[in-house]
């Protein structure tokens, strides 16, 4: 199982850059790379609050379920 993560695409589609969004979220372009590419083991609540504000969006469309493929 694995959850992707859908920041990139949602920056995209809104024309936003990360910069503006690691500035509003508190949180280093650098973490907010990590972030966007999937490659954190976890995030802060308050983290995803603060994205999701910034977005206008819901958790649910920056995280998607991703089933493993042996397992379908």
């Amino acid at each position: 199982m694995a959850i992707e993560v859908r920041l990139a695409v949602l920056l995209a589609e809104r024309r936003i850059s990360g910069k503006a969004l690691a500035e509003h979220v508190g949180i280093t372009e650098a973490n907010l790379s990590l972030l966007r590419q999937g490659k954190v083991k976890g995030v802060r609540f308050e983290t995803l609050a603060r994205v999701c504000e910034f977005l206008d969006c819901q958790p649910g469309d920056l995280l998607v379920y991703v089933p493993d493929q042996e397992n379908a």
